[in-house]
This record gives C-alpha cells, structure tokens and sequence, in this order.
C-alpha cells in the first residue's frame, strides 16, 4: 500500500452530503489559487462513465462479485490514465469515492470476504490510496432521506437501510483502523460549518 500525500478522497453513504462539501472545498481551494483535479468514482474517463451507467441503473441486477469487479474495471482506467498523470505532475487530486468505497459497500455491504476485496483493489490501482480520506458521517435515516428529496434512488440506494447501515460501520470500522489517514465529520452538520472546517484542515495537510 503506498498512500500519496496529494490524493484525497470523500466518502460516506448516499445522502451524506459529501458531494456538496467537495464543491466548497474546490471553492475554496482555487479562491487561495489553488488548481486541484476533482474526480468522481465511478466515472472520470469514457470507460468509466459507460460502467456508471451499468452500476446505477437499478433495473439491472447483478452478482456481488460483478458488481465488485466492474467498480474496479473503472477504477483501473481511472487510475491509470488520470490519477497517476495528475500526481506525477504534481497536482493535488480530489476524489469523491476511492478504495474505501468499495471496503465499505462491497465487503461490509455486501458481505464479500476482504481478501477478495483487496486482492480487486489492488489489481485496479497497484496499491496506491489516499494519503487523506474525509468521511461524513450520517445515520442510513438521513441518507435516504436526503437521497428521495432528489428524486428517483439509483441502484445502490434503493437498497435497503439494513444495508447501508452496515456500510456505515464498515467506514467507521476503517476511521478506527486508520487515524492518522482519516478525518470523521458529522454529515448533519450545517453545510457552510462542514465547508470551512474541512477546506481548513484540508490546507493545513496541504501545506
């Protein structure tokens, strides 16, 4: 595992607002002259973006395990035609999603043993993970709240609230393992509060 002091990746689960905090810390960021790259997974390249498609729609079913190995067919591509260019150029990466992700919802979730896990994160992204993971916490209550507030739910979150429950303790469970990587905020927090206080962390790690 080699964590890279420029990557940083949000997570949390459906509704925990981590999108909207990412566009304030990017508002922030570019107002101090910052130009950090600003990534979503799964997505960020064409293949990338056909795979989303497959994973969201909720019409479509699939085993564990494909849904395990499609994530990381993405994120292979993502990895290796734009995170490691961008790193490598010295920029600062933002992600919204990475590996934790896939620990979360495809083992705590789903329940596939964590072996099978690594062995696919690995495979897609070499080892490499962020040096800094911002985790909102919400309650599955709150995320599927505010996930019906915008409409439709995806395929992920029409799930039930069981799941999600178990995907939140699967990040508060990674937190736990990793401290000194990981920076827990309580996602029902007022959005501007959350904004501040996490750009102010993320440019005192910045340097």
């Amino acid at each position: 595992m080699a964590r890279h002091p420029a990557l940083i990746a949000f997570e949390g689960i459906d509704g925990s607002g981590k999108s909207s905090v990412l566009r304030g810390l990017l508002e922030r960021l570019r107002a101090r002259g910052g130009d950090p790259l600003t990534l979503r997974e799964p997505g960020g390249t064409p293949l990338g973006e056909r795979v989303r498609g497959l994973l969201l729609d909720a019409e479509l079913r699939r085993a564990p395990a494909a849904e395990l190995l499609l994530f990381q067919a993405a994120r292979a591509e993502l990895v290796a035609e734009v995170i490691r260019p961008a790193l490598a150029a010295g920029r600062t990466v933002i992600s919204d999603r990475f590996c934790d992700s896939t620990r979360a919802y495809q083992g705590s979730g789903l329940g596939l043993p964590r072996e099978t896990v690594e062995a696919a994160i690995h495979a897609a992204t070499d080892g490499l993970e962020p040096g800094l993971v911002i985790l909102l916490d919400v309650t599955p209550e709150l995320g599927l709240n505010r996930s019906d507030s915008r409409g439709r739910r995806d395929a992920i979150e029409e799930r039930a609230e069981a799941f999600l429950g178990r995907v939140r303790e699967g990040y508060l469970e990674l937190a736990r393992e990793n401290p000194e990587h990981w920076l827990v905020f309580d996602g029902a927090r007022p959005l501007e509060e959350l904004i501040d206080e996490v750009a102010a962390l993320v440019v005192e790690r910045l340097g």
